[in-house]
């Protein structure tokens, strides 16, 4: 039994991820601004960011305002043996790991005092072995809850820990800005500095009735408890994940209705077949992406994973209800589009159609004002096996072939059947995926 008033939770964040990997794998790197992507900002070391280069941003923008920055192109499968890596000395610190994505986790150790020690001491020999073992910098943050330690370790970076007192909580927090306040983006913190408030500080003071009006139910309750100190989620070794997602930066210039369908199918392809993934699979496949839409991380990533998909795989993995669109704009303006399928499904087709009903609604906004990124993601996740069948009852050949083309891909590669379509035409990135653990 943990005792939740006492500072127990780690969260650890690997600093500048992508990057540090880079510096670490070549010594010539190490203390130089590094930028990993060409197009756009995949990652930034804290030596780049010194300079305003930042994780999205356009690769163009970061050289000019660091010129003496060195370029490098990803290398997702250095990333991926990297986390893995990582988790598994997460793992030997304690059963009790959550993880968030390939670079951070949150940790339970309330329980290990009498033979690990104190949560410091724990945090400290895990900063030390991360270092050691890996040769990676880790930032550490340790408190009595899941928000104020990922604040904390937040606020120990690069290559820090900080641990949050529970007498000392108020103090930490309250002086911080709204942004810091977890589900806060630019728009909800430049709706909240129209009114005067700026710090947590303010958002407690306001109260829940005024956050409620401002931001509605969901978004006040949620802000009125964090600016309270109050968040009761234990770290959850078993959470599941909700949704899926890949989204594609598309640099500039003019895109066909044809390219886009193009890579909007091809994103159908790869986010279907990661459904049907066996769970606690962590060979699926993403689009690559340099502005993740979800990021709940650091920013010094992508937060979205990949991989390939386990050989003859049968379809026994998950199912989807929502399908949501998103798009970047010319002027770099986004809008959200989602559609909820009357049956969970992992039908290609089924899943397809509804994303182009989607796309084709946005055309016209997309004529006019130009796109620079398309995202899909697939919501509402259920098991397959959790599913109430339907009449008829009789088998359909649209699954079957899902299964048969997910299984020649298994067998020899991702690359080995395509659409026509796509021939000749880059995919992206295939970016590392957080396996799921059951």
């Amino acid at each position: 039994m943990f005792v939740r008033g006492l500072a127990t939770i780690l969260h650890a964040d690997l600093d500048s991820f992508y990057a540090s990997v880079e510096q670490r794998d070549d010594p010539r790197l190490r203390g130089r601004p590094v930028i990993v992507g060409g197009g756009v900002v995949l990652a930034a070391s804290y030596q780049a960011k010194a300079y305003g280069v930042r994780t999205a941003m356009n690769g163009r923008q970061a050289r000019a305002l660091c010129p003496q920055a060195v370029v490098v192109p990803p290398r997702m499968a250095a990333y991926s043996e990297a986390s893995r890596a990582v988790f598994a000395l997460f793992r030997d610190t304690t059963p009790e790991v959550e993880g968030l994505s390939i670079d951070e986790a949150f940790l339970e150790v309330g329980g290990l005092a009498r033979i690990a020690g104190t949560p410091r001491d724990i945090a400290t020999r895990l900063r030390e072995r991360v270092a050691g073992e890996a040769g990676l910098p880790i930032s550490v943050g340790v408190a009595r809850t899941k928000f104020l330690a990922k604040v904390a370790s937040g606020a120990s970076k690069p290559d820090g820990l900080l641990v949050v007192d529970p007498d000392r909580e108020r103090e930490f927090l309250h002086p911080l800005p709204v942004r810091s306040l977890w589900g806060v983006g630019a728009v909800t913190a430049a709706r909240l500095h129209e009114v005067g408030v700026r710090t947590v500080a303010d958002v407690a003071a306001l109260g829940e009735a005024a956050l409620v009006s401002y931001l509605g139910p969901g978004a006040g309750r949620h802000l009125h408890a964090l600016a309270h100190l109050q968040d009761p989620r234990p770290v959850d070794t078993h959470r599941t994940r909700r949704s899926i997602g890949s989204q594609r930066a598309l640099g500039r210039h003019p895109r066909t209705d044809a390219e886009l369908d193009g890579i909007l199918a091809s994103t159908v392809d790869r986010l279907a077949r990661r459904l049907r993934a066996p769970r606690g699979s962590d060979r699926d496949e993403q689009d690559g992406t340099a502005d993740p839409f979800d990021a709940a991380g650091s920013g010094d990533g992508p937060d979205d994973p990949a991989g390939t998909g386990a050989i003859g795989s049968p379809a026994g993995g998950r199912v989807c209800r929502t399908v949501v669109l998103r798009v970047r704009f010319g002027d770099y303006a986004r809008i959200t589009r989602s559609h909820t399928l009357p049956v969970a499904t992992a039908h290609t087709p089924t899943i397809l159609s509804a994303a182009r009903r989607l796309l084709v609604d946005a055309l016209p906004e997309i004529h006019g004002r130009g796109i620079t990124l398309l995202g899909l993601s697939l919501t509402n996740l259920d098991r397959d096996d959790a599913l109430q069948l339907e009449l008829p009852l009789d088998a359909h050949a649209g699954p079957a072939l899902d299964s048969a083309l997910d299984a020649v891909r298994s067998r020899f590669g991702s690359a080995s059947v395509g659409r026509a379509s796509r021939l000749g035409h880059d995919e992206g990135l295939q970016v590392p995926l957080l396996p799921e653990h059951e």
